[in-house]
């Protein structure tokens, strides 16, 4: 019997190593981050994502191919990834989308130039077929989205994750999976909180991967 994965295409396999590899390099300080008038958390979400331009803020390798198994099991029509960066998680997200032979993946970026380098990345991949790149803030990109969100990633910045999930809520069906990464991260507590509520109508669970994925399933 013959099984198909894509992350095991050469083409894949080559892009993701080749862009984990640059993702080790990321020195915020470089990139002069920590130096911005105010310090990084006072500018706006735009400021932060252009100065942060060069940083592939990644997920873990596990972590993509946990992303991968949820997405194949679950076998959405729609996934939406909230964070595209450099496309290190939307290629894990397109990978079982491609594997398990029907859906798409919509992902977001605020940064022209990652949102162009992602695009590179699906094309050399041959992946480019099953994802859209929405470029621009996801409160006001995805606010017209054409469909349910079926799956949803939320690694964007971890102060929008909470109104990002909000905006999405009516297109959620009871049973939808929503992953939140960096569970570690102060920034992500309002999201965690909601999520954590019984009264907000999630069933959640923290995933023990690198800096922690929580699992949060629509009810």
């Amino acid at each position: 019997m013959t099984f198909t994965n894509t992350l095991t295409d050469p083409r894949v396999g080559t892009t993701l190593s080749r862009m984990f590899a640059a993702a080790a390099d990321d020195d915020f300080a470089a990139a002069g981050i920590a130096d911005r008038p105010g310090g990084f958390a006072a500018m706006s979400p735009q400021e932060q994502a252009d100065a942060a331009a060069r940083i592939y803020m990644p997920i873990s390798a596990a972590g993509g191919q946990l992303l991968y198994s949820l997405v194949r099991a679950v076998r959405p029509a729609t996934v939406v990834e909230f964070g595209t960066s450099f496309g290190i998680s939307t290629l894990h997200l397109a990978a079982a989308v491609r594997d398990n032979g029907t859906g798409r993946v919509v992902s977001t970026e605020l940064n022209a130039d990652k949102a162009a380098a992602a695009r590179r990345a699906f094309a050399e991949t041959g992946l480019d077929d099953v994802v859209t790149v929405l470029e621009g803030d996801a409160r006001e990109t995805l606010a017209d989205l054409d469909a349910g969100a079926d799956f949803v990633l939320l690694d964007g910045w971890k102060d929008l994750c909470l109104p990002v999930l909000r905006l999405l809520e009516p297109r959620l069906a009871p049973g939808t999976l929503v992953v939140a990464d960096d569970v570690e991260l102060d920034g992500l507590r309002p999201y965690l909180d909601y999520v954590r509520d019984p009264a907000n109508g999630y069933q959640s669970v923290t995933f023990p991967v690198e800096d922690g994925m929580e699992i949060s399933c629509r009810l």
